[in-house]
């Protein structure tokens, strides 16, 4: 098949390009991650394949409209607090 077949199909199938909608699984990896685990933005956007910090942050922003930092802090399903229950605040 050829490439321009595949982006067709692919685009008939999911309504988007295979670029944009492999952009936006990695932006729903990256999503994940931030709500999930304490990782460092800069290592989140190389795991979601996004590269580099400054890249990462551009797209993300783009895509979700806030940054990966104030999106961590709206969305992260652990709080810091709540790690340790029985500690005084």
């Amino acid at each position: 098949m050829s490439s321009r077949t595949f982006a067709r199909r692919f685009r008939e199938a999911t309504g988007s390009t295979p670029l944009q909608w492999l952009l936006h699984q990695r932006i729903l990896r990256a999503r994940r991650l931030l709500e999930q685990t304490d990782q460092p933005i800069e290592q989140i956007g190389r795991d979601s394949g996004l590269g580099s910090p400054p890249n990462f942050r551009s797209q993300f922003r783009r895509i979700v409209g806030t940054t990966p930092s104030a999106y961590r802090l709206t969305f992260q399903t652990s709080h810091p607090a709540s790690k340790f229950p029985n500690r005084a605040a």
